[in-house]
């Protein structure tokens, strides 16, 4: 009997453990496809205003609320041209022959007018018609005829325009108030921000594409002024002019240029550049710029080591213009420039960004480093004139010396129309020495050795001598027109 309840009470004890496994696996299985209590399930939908961080589910709304602002553009230019061959393309007859072979025979023959046609897109910046837009999209244009994003066209006259930023106003007359694309801030543009393109590639009307900002401030040798926006987002022929977006639906560039040979590769100006400029494409219809009158180049490491520097940053001024701003506020060639009202100057380029957002009449506070003292002078700006406002002047550095020098006298001086007693001629450099290396060239005129003016090699001679334990000097170059340092070193 015993027995029996043993055994019995082993039965029920196994049966427990087997009920509890069974209701411990469920429960584990449901919890694994449970969403917790008071837990959301996390949805797509469109980046809200102010967060452009996050990876946005879809574009559809901003872009319905910012295409109509955005217009196509197309030109038309007329070229009159002389009676073409009737063999086309003017080969081999024109080859052969030239224009004058047709010309003797159909002289008398009314010349040909052909169209040129092209293709942009633009976005309007008020309600009575003014629209932003590349100048390369309208320059020469004969007619600009804009066609908004319902289908209607305008005839469009240029305001303004700027072939160093490559920006230009146009302007049509509406017949009622136009939508109007909202301007943003393109300095607080951070790179990895989703931005949306739109306009007119291939003459496909209301294209939209997205990316994100690759690069900011690049430089791609499009013009004196470059600091473009790098996207990912996708820009071809025919987008030019059109705006870049940001999440906020606020425009912060203008889609300017792509590398032809990449992919994924486009460029935008900065709105900000557009902004600033505006005032003066509206009322003057070209842009006045400022002038300090100076010429600077980029430091080198053995230029900072002659100079002491701490770091490599700023720009050198190689020559100040008499009787401009900045000889008049006490700056000196030598002079390193290291902040314009409070922002730190990086190189050259940043120098004449700056430079050039100046208006004439504004007073800017200019930090140089003179002999390692920091000194702050104020500079009144006036108009630019034609030649270059800063001169990037080339300069580089080696080891070694290698220079032919001699003095100069009046048949020199009067040969290189340059006044007697002006730093002393180069006669030859010696071929792979490091002064040919830093591209010191014969007829070069050195005017300073270590920021001390010479105007004899006797006195070139006594200032490189006091450098011959420091194993360097730095050069004042005056070649032609432009002045620049270099530093050669042993």
């Amino acid at each position: 009997m015993a027995n029996k309840n043993r055994k019995t009470f082993f039965m029920f004890l196994l049966a427990c453990l087997i009920g509890f496994f069974i209701v411990s696996v469920v429960e584990v299985l449901r919890s694994s496809f449970q969403v917790p209590t008071g837990t959301d399930v996390p949805t797509a939908s469109a980046v809200s205003p102010g967060d452009s961080s996050r990876t946005p589910g879809s574009f559809a709304d901003l872009a319905e609320k910012v295409k109509p602002a955005v217009v196509n553009i197309s030109t038309t230019k007329v070229l009159k041209g002389g009676m073409r061959s009737p063999f086309g393309g003017g080969a081999p007859f024109d080859r052969n022959f030239g224009n004058e072979f047709f010309d003797r025979f159909f002289g008398d023959a009314p010349r040909r007018e052909f169209k040129q046609q092209s293709l942009g897109s633009g976005f309007i910046i008020s309600s009575d018609g003014y629209i932003f837009t590349n100048n390369h999209v309208v320059e020469h244009a004969d007619k600009i005829l804009v066609k908004l994003s319902d289908g209607r066209e305008y005839e469009a006259k240029i305001i303004g325009k700027d072939a160093k930023t490559d920006i230009a106003l146009i302007k049509i007359k509406p017949n009622e108030n136009l939508p109007v694309a909202e301007i943003g801030d393109s300095d607080k543009l951070r790179v990895g921000e989703w931005v949306l393109a739109i306009g007119n590639p291939f003459g496909l009307e209301q294209t939209v594409t997205a990316g994100i900002v690759s690069a900011k401030g690049r430089v791609i040798g499009a013009g004196p002024y470059d600091n473009f926006i790098q996207t990912d987002a996708s820009i071809n022929p025919g987008n030019s002019g059109g705006p870049l977006f940001n999440m906020e639906g606020k425009v912060i560039g203008i889609n300017t240029a792509i590398v032809a040979q990449g992919q994924g590769i486009g460029f935008a100006l900065p709105i900000s550049m557009a902004k600033n400029i505006l005032p003066d494409l509206k009322s003057k219809g070209k842009v006045t710029r400022g002038w300090m009158g100076v010429s600077v180049q980029d430091i080198t490491d053995e230029m900072a080591k002659s100079l002491q520097l701490k770091e490599r940053r700023g720009a050198i001024i190689s020559e100040v213009f008499k009787g401009d701003p900045a000889e008049r506020a006490g700056i000196r060639a030598g002079d390193v420039v290291t902040e314009i009202n409070g922002k730190k100057i990086k190189d050259t380029h940043e120098l004449l960004l700056s430079i050039a957002s100046f208006h004439v009449g504004d007073k800017v506070s200019i930090k140089v480093i003179r002999d390692g003292r920091e000194m702050v002078f104020q500079v009144t700006v006036t108009e630019r004139r034609d030649q270059p406002e800063v001169a990037a002047a080339k300069g580089g550095s080696h080891e070694q010396f290698g220079l032919v020098i001699d003095d100069i006298t009046p048949e020199i001086a009067r040969y290189l129309g340059i006044p007697a007693k002006t730093g002393i001629i180069v006669i030859r450099v010696q071929s792979g020495s490091p002064a040919d290396e830093v591209g010191i060239q014969p007829q070069d005129i050195i005017l300073q050795v270590n920021k001390v003016k010479i105007s004899s090699v006797k006195q070139y001679l006594r200032e490189i001598s006091k450098q011959t334990n420091k194993g360097g000097i730095m050069l004042l170059i005056k070649r032609g027109q432009a002045t620049f340092f270099v530093a050669l070193r042993k």
